[in-house]
């Protein structure tokens, strides 16, 4: 890309980390990941926020308990702005909050890249040392104007073990290595990794099969900083809005806890 052809980012203020999430392939569990991303640096004390950019299945509000609500507006600065949940320390901003939980979004590329923009520029943020960006699956337009328009700190890939997985997360990667966009890959993330039940948390079911994680990391020589377990109460902790309760395996907490250094071993200081 030439310099008349590059696009003047937007600089959100007061914004020190932008961590897109990222996976090619639906069904892998990008938004849990991203929602617990987001939680575990609340928890360590930095302020964060969450922003669902899935214009067309947005599952934040449900992760958060947020399905029903609407998010006030107040003026800022002589500007109107957004005011975003702020839930288990985490600021959290979606497209599903505007919209009826069964509502369909009949939008076309264009128009979701728009929607998404303002949805992002008209939320009062405030100061966050990061903003954790849960995207779509595939490599569509909303990625593009994520990486077009804004300035990104770093990516991180989510993907299960299964060889079908991998193809579509391939893409992904590359997506993110292309010299158009430049944006740094911190790290694979292999969720659902293995089954542990609850009640006999030495044993490993390999249900979606093994080494996925592994096989990325070597192709493309990028870390494999997580790998988070699935147990029989993480889908009915997600689906009740129980965020706050899904570090209680001590499996799933250590998945995260490694998650989370991959994340702060790459995190800049920004004087804002």
């Amino acid at each position: 890309m030439n310099k008349q052809q590059e696009i003047e980012k937007t600089k959100l203020p007061n914004i020190k980390n932008i961590v897109i999430v990222a996976s090619g392939k639906g069904g892998v569990g990008k938004s849990t990941v991203a929602a617990g991303l987001a939680l575990s640096l609340a928890m360590e004390g930095y302020t964060v926020g969450l922003m669902d950019a899935d214009i067309y299945g947005p599952s934040i509000p449900t992760l958060f308990n947020l399905h029903d609500e609407q998010p006030g507006i107040a003026e800022k600065d002589g500007k109107t702005k957004i005011e975003p949940f702020i839930k288990f320390g985490v600021k959290v901003m979606s497209i599903g909050f505007m919209i009826q939980p069964d509502q369909a979004m009949l939008w076309r590329g264009p128009m979701a890249s728009n929607g998404l923009k303002q949805l992002i520029n008209e939320t009062n943020w405030g100061e966050l040392d990061y903003l954790i960006i849960d995207t779509p699956p595939g490599t569509d337009d909303i990625h593009i104007t994520l990486l077009q328009q804004y300035e990104i700190s770093g990516a991180i890939i989510v993907t299960t073990p299964q060889s079908i997985a991998l193809d579509d997360v391939k893409k992904a990667i590359s997506m993110f290595h292309s010299e158009h966009v430049g944006v740094p890959v911190y790290g694979i993330v292999e969720n659902m990794a293995w089954f542990t039940p609850s009640k006999h948390p030495d044993e490993k079911y390999f249900l979606f099969g093994r080494g996925g994680g592994e096989e990325l990391s070597q192709t493309f020589g990028i870390p494999l900083i997580a790998q988070i377990p699935i147990n029989e109460n993480i889908c009915a902790t997600c689906d009740a809005g129980k965020l706050n309760e899904l570090f209680n395996d001590n499996a799933v907490k250590s998945g995260f806890d490694n998650l989370l250094k991959g994340i702060l071993s790459n995190k800049k200081e920004i004087v804002i």
